[in-house]
């Protein structure tokens, strides 16, 4: 456990808990707690999926200007940028389903490490954006690259282009995120989604996120490839063996899976 992260499991479900008063701002610390606490939760058989969550006022309100900001291009070309690469590629690197739930703001380095979760559950008062060009420079921690692959690359330029904050309606509009509750309910809504992953077939569920993951950055056939080689090597695990025995003996949807 770190000083601004901390890891909480429950009943399969583990919470990754930004807390860093007041707005959770990333600073070099942060970033390294979390690239911790994205390999307990990978290591840590017992959890089936993630949850990201910053506290019920804000998620985070981005990295620490005043950190960054003293920075010469040596010091950021050499060592800062290649942090801001490292902790949220550790987090989409997680291969189980990840769900970032949403208080409050959720800008700049905060929004891009929503984008590493698969998906993103924000309540009806959160704004998101990616106002880093308000400060002269780009978002960092993948903002131009995940952004532009899940909402499309004209609605990424608006949003990179302006700086401008987006409210969850809008947000849900254009798939930035997948969906709005009530405010109160921002985190119980992303457990209870984590939790339909328990008992799951965990080796084919990790077989997937790393077949649509790595098959984005390649074109078709490679991609097809990819596929082929994962579906083909989950028949060496029982899960295979056993939903495909309960298929034939029982119908669809009751087998029980051991995650082997």
């Amino acid at each position: 456990m770190g000083e601004f992260v901390r890891v909480e499991v429950e009943d399969g479900v583990a919470t990754i808990r930004l807390d860093r008063p007041k707005m959770n701002a990333l600073n070099a610390q942060m970033q390294r707690e979390l690239i911790d606490a994205a390999r307990e939760v990978t290591q840590n058989e017992t959890v089936a999926a993630v949850v990201l969550y910053g506290g019920e006022r804000v998620f985070a309100a981005g990295a620490d200007i005043k950190e960054m900001a003293p920075m010469s291009y040596a010091e950021m070309s050499a060592g800062h940028s290649r942090l801001l690469q490292d902790f949220t590629k550790a987090l989409a690197g997680i291969p189980k389903p990840v769900i970032a739930a949403i208080t409050g703001y959720a800008l700049g380095g905060g929004l891009e490490v929503a984008l590493t979760a698969d998906f993103r559950v924000a309540g009806e008062g959160a704004k998101v954006g990616q106002p880093e060009i308000q400060l002269g420079i780009i978002p960092g921690a993948g903002g131009t690259q995940r952004l532009s692959r899940l909402i499309g690359p004209a609605k990424a330029k608006d949003l990179v282009y302006s700086g401008r904050h987006v409210k969850a309606g809008e947000a849900l509009a254009m798939g930035l995120v997948d969906r709005v509750v009530p405010d109160a309910e921002v985190y119980t809504a992303a457990k209870e989604w984590a939790a339909t992953f328990v008992g799951g077939p965990a080796i084919a569920l990790r077989a997937a996120k790393q077949a649509i993951d790595a098959g984005l950055e390649v074109d078709l056939d490679t991609g097809l490839e990819i596929e082929r080689t994962q579906f083909a090597a989950l028949f060496a695990t029982e899960d295979q063996a056993t939903g495909m025995r309960s298929f034939m003996e029982e119908g669809p949807g009751k087998a029980t899976f051991s995650g082997r």
